[in-house]
Parts: structure tokens; C-alpha cells; sequence
């Protein structure tokens, strides 16, 4: 069987560092995840005028995370957090490219703002600056490596996440300052931090729309592994 073709969103840089000019930037352990998984990574630039065109040839969609934020406007906002940081050609892209995807029911998975993008897709609103908004909020923006663990999340009964992965508990790494806030009809929240964060969402709605916090990219526990696995089998499916 030839493998599912999964889309993964890239980042975009300013000119400096790698090149003079802007560049396109993704970190190699989400391709290699999809690719361990049996997926075959296409890595998506910003066209939003050819998300219909990139739409037709995918089997799911990855869309990762970044150090940038959604325009807080876009979930309905009126006011705007100092730290907040957009890259809005990168997220009109990704706004197209989600909606269309959940519209054919293809498999979604989303990363750390790329989970934040899909709850604005599915109708919610994000917290602008956890430290700001959360009342003894553990430190999402963790210090040690993002190769380790930074807290755990607790997973709720009955989700599909808990069926992916079999456990009540993950150990997670952490690298967000930003988190959902509302979620929209039909979605639910699958996920939470020690300190009421939410970590995960997934719409019911769908055969697989997941959203995380954390970076399985990564593998901290096998579970991690198990997310990519069940979503490489629902772009085969």
C-alpha cells in the first residue's frame, strides 16, 4: 500500500541567519514523526490562493507549531496582549487549509499553535498570555530542554485521545504562553494541565480532529508515538 500523503505547515522567517531573504523554517522531528509513523511528510509554503489545490492532493494535515500567535481579531478580541506576535500570510494560509480539511473530514492534527489555530477554526477563543490570565499557571514556557518533560497532563475518559493512548497521565514538554479558552460546538476538551490549562481538544464531529499542546513530535513516552501512529492509520483509512 503506497503511504498517505500528510501536508505539514512550515514556518516562516524574516530575512537573517539562514538567508538574506525570507525563508521557510519546519524542525526536521515533525517530518521524521509522520514519516516513522507511515505517513509521507509534504512540507506546505504559504499560498493561500492554492489551498484548495494542496486540499485535493492530501490524505491529513499536520499543522505545527511556531513563536507567533493568531491575530487575537480573527477569535473576536478587542484588545491585543503586548506579547502577542503575528505572521498573518502564515495563518491565512493555515485558516484555509484547516477549514478546508475539516469541511472533506480528512484528518487534522494540531501542535502547540497549531492546536490554538484549529480551536479558532472550530470557534473558540485563545488566553493571549497564560501568566496574565491563569492564577498560579505552571511554567508552560518551560526552562530544562524541550527534549524532556517540562509537567504532566491528565487525559480524560472516554476521549478519543484516551483511547490513542491508553493512559490517564502523560509527561509532556511545554513551550506555549498562549492556551484555548473557549471551545466551540461540538468540540471537547480532551486534556489538561495540573493548573486547569486546557492541553487538548478534539471535535466530536469528526473522525479525527485533535488538537495538543505539547510537542509528541518529540516522543517524551510512548504515547506520543501513538498519537502519530493513529493519525498516519486515519489518513490511510
Amino acid at each position: 500500500m503506497s503511504r498517505p500523503v500528510i501536508g505539514i505547515t512550515l514556518d516562516a522567517e524574516p530575512p537573517g541567519g539562514y538567508s538574506k531573504l525570507p525563508w521557510y523554517a519546519l524542525r526536521e522531528n515533525y517530518s521524521g514523526a509522520v514519516a516513522r509513523a507511515g505517513g509521507l511528510p509534504l512540507l506546505l509554503p504559504h499560498e493561500p490562493e492554492l489551498a484548495a489545490e494542496y486540499l485535493a492532493r492530501l490524505d491529513a494535515l499536520l499543522v505545527t507549531g511556531g513563536a507567533f500567535d493568531v491575530d487575537p481579531a480573527l477569535f473576536g478580541a478587542n484588545t491585543r496582549h503586548a506579547t502577542v506576535k503575528t505572521k498573518d500570510r502564515r495563518t491565512q494560509f493555515e485558516l484555509a487549509i484547516t477549514r478546508g480539511m475539516i469541511e472533506a473530514d480528512k484528518p487534522v492534527l494540531g501542535i502547540c499553535g497549531g492546536e490554538q489555530l484549529l480551536n479558532v477554526v472550530l470557534g473558540g477563543t485563545l488566553i493571549q498570555h497564560i501568566p496574565d490570565e491563569v492564577k498560579g499557571a505552571l511554567p508552560h514556557e518551560q526552562p530544562n530542554p524541550r527534549t524532556e518533560a517540562g509537567h504532566v497532563v491528565r487525559i480524560v475518559a472516554g476521549t478519543l485521545l484516551h483511547r490513542i493512548t491508553g493512559a490517564a497521565e502523560l509527561p509532556v514538554n511545554s513551550a506555549h504562553h498562549q492556551a484555548v479558552k473557549d471551545i466551540g460546538a461540538g468540540v471537547r476538551v480532551n486534556a489538561t494541565a495540573p493548573d486547569g490549562v486546557i492541553e487538548g481538544i478534539e471535535d466530536t464531529r469528526r473522525r479525527f480532529c485533535i488538537g495538543v499542546e505539547w510537542h509528541p513530535e518529540y516522543a517524551i513516552s510512548p504515547a506520543d508515538g501513538r498519537i502519530f501512529d493513529a493519525f498516519v492509520r486515519a489518513a490511510a483509512a
